[in-house]
């Protein structure tokens, strides 16, 4: 577990990509599925999903579709949400009605 964390905090996309395929893995085995029954019940294909535990390479949208198969969609409401905070100001403008509605920095 320690070591998923760790590969997570690095801003390596391979590192980040391999840490998700493991996890998914675990969560397979877990529910003693097999790669065919998985890449069955989400509607990927067993190649798909072979070489996404294999090498943390798959498109977003099988990504999404093995998560809604092992039940585990929670985590991607997390994705992007707010910014994280700096200083305890940060905190108390957070009540601040301000939306962007572009960025500055090109």
């Amino acid at each position: 577990m320690l070591a998923d964390k760790f590969i997570i905090s690095e801003s390596n996309p391979t590192a980040i990509a391999s840490s998700i395929a493991l996890r998914v893995k675990r969560n397979r085995l877990e529910l003693n599925l097999t790669q065919n029954a998985l890449a069955s019940r989400s509607g990927v294909s067993f190649a798909s999903l072979r070489r996404f535990e294999n090498t943390g390479e798959i498109s977003l949208k099988s990504l999404l579709m093995i998560a809604i198969a092992l039940d585990s969609t929670e985590e991607f409401a997390l994705l992007f949400s707010s910014g994280k905070y700096k200083t305890i100001d940060d905190v108390l403008t957070l009540n601040e009605p301000r939306t962007k509605k572009r960025g500055r920095i090109n």
